[in-house]
């Protein structure tokens, strides 16, 4: 069965839409090797984590 249009109007369409909104990820730069990566996650570029080494980075990466 169809459903009119109108059924629900514009504004409460856009009440609903209102949480929708796509947000910036934020990044912080590497204290070790100044690249930017995510906040509370090991560095792709050098491995280090709170200071500590927790993997070997390659050179190809």
């Amino acid at each position: 069965m169809a459903v009119p249009k109108k059924k629900i109007s514009t504004s409460r369409r856009g009440q609903r839409r209102a949480h929708d909104a796509l947000t910036a990820t934020a990044s912080h730069e590497c204290p070790k090797c100044g690249e930017m990566k995510l906040p509370h996650h090991v560095c792709g570029a050098c491995g280090h984590y709170k200071e500590r080494e927790v993997f070997e980075a390659d050179e190809a990466i």
